[in-house]
């Protein structure tokens, strides 16, 4: 069965720091692109950043320089490492995990992170 469990998420004063965690199931993790997605209210889900297989990045051209993503091979788990954050950061964050060679995609439950003084 495929888990992914986020962590991390909490309510931070702007300009704060956050890193949120994502463990995954092994036998998916190393198969997988990893992405960080993100859901404001009232607003669609969007891509927040990816890392392929072999550590390709990639990032939403608004949040490059404060976001960073990363995997641990070792511990099944994507991080995102989250700097300066913003009131408009605000957003469910959700870790997703697509198989590279199905295309078979999975998602965890999501966690919150609010910004807020």
């Amino acid at each position: 069965q495929v888990q992914l469990v986020e962590s991390g998420g909490g309510l931070v004063q702007p300009g704060g720091s956050l890193r949120l965690s994502c463990a995954a199931s092994g036998s998916i993790f190393s198969a997988s692109t990893m992405g960080w997605y993100r859901q404001a209210p009232g607003k669609q889900r969007e891509l927040v950043a990816a890392i392929t297989t072999s550590g390709t990045t990639n990032y939403a051209d608004s949040l490059k320089g404060r976001f960073f993503v990363s995997r641990d091979k070792a511990k099944n788990t994507v991080y995102l490492q989250m700097n300066s954050l913003k009131p408009e950061d605000t957003a469910v964050y959700y870790c997703r995990a697509t198989i590279v060679y199905s295309g078979s995609a999975y998602w965890g439950q999501g966690t919150q992170v609010s910004v807020s003084s």
